[in-house]
């Protein structure tokens, strides 16, 4: 399974890491291991002391490399050696030392990181007021109800499901519904 892990580095070094670790795994055969190596940067546009628009990058997580790697029970220990002994890497984020794994990220954190990059897009959503919807998962799996509010910001409807002969709302993640 791949899962994002991030890597400290010494501040201000984080795009030569990048570029020697990537250049690592082609040399020593990992990439079947080791997938993407990320600086996270965003363009801000600044202004000058003479008062022209200027565009600078900025890191959004300065001293920090995010590495994409295969997790399995089984895995090499020779990804995280090669990723830990990098020049100018000083370990992983969450990782106490003696050869302990270090913790991935979440991956909604990570999903949002990419989404704010622009490198994956937040899937469509097409359920609006008033649809009738099916509840897939969860205690209240089968039921049916119509949408009264949809909060794009949280991922979550609420739907009105008829319960006792009376309709309550519900709120329900994106995820654990299917229009009808």
């Amino acid at each position: 399974m791949k899962r994002w892990y991030i890597v400290t580095t010494y501040s201000g070094y984080e795009n030569s890491v990048k570029q020697d670790l990537e250049r690592r795994r082609e040399s020593m055969n990992m990439t079947h291991l080791i997938y993407q190596v990320l600086v996270p940067e965003e363009v801000k546009e600044v202004v000058d002391k003479k008062g022209k628009k200027k565009e600078k990058v900025e890191k959004l997580f300065p001293g920090y490399v995010f590495v994409e790697m295969e997790v399995d029970k089984e895995m090499d220990e020779d990804a995280w050696f090669m990723v830990r002994n990098t020049p100018k890497v000083t370990g992983f984020l969450g990782s106490s030392g003696g050869g302990t794994k270090p913790v991935a990220v979440p991956k909604d954190e990570m999903d949002a990181i990419l989404e704010k990059l622009g490198l994956v897009q937040k899937p469509v959503f097409e359920i609006y007021a008033g649809d009738k919807v099916i509840v897939t998962e969860g205690s209240f799996k089968d039921m049916v109800g119509e949408v009264s509010v949809v909060n794009l910001e949280k991922e979550t409807l609420t739907i009105l499901i008829n319960m006792f002969g009376r309709m309550t709302p519900m709120e329900f993640p994106f995820n654990q519904v299917k229009k009808i």
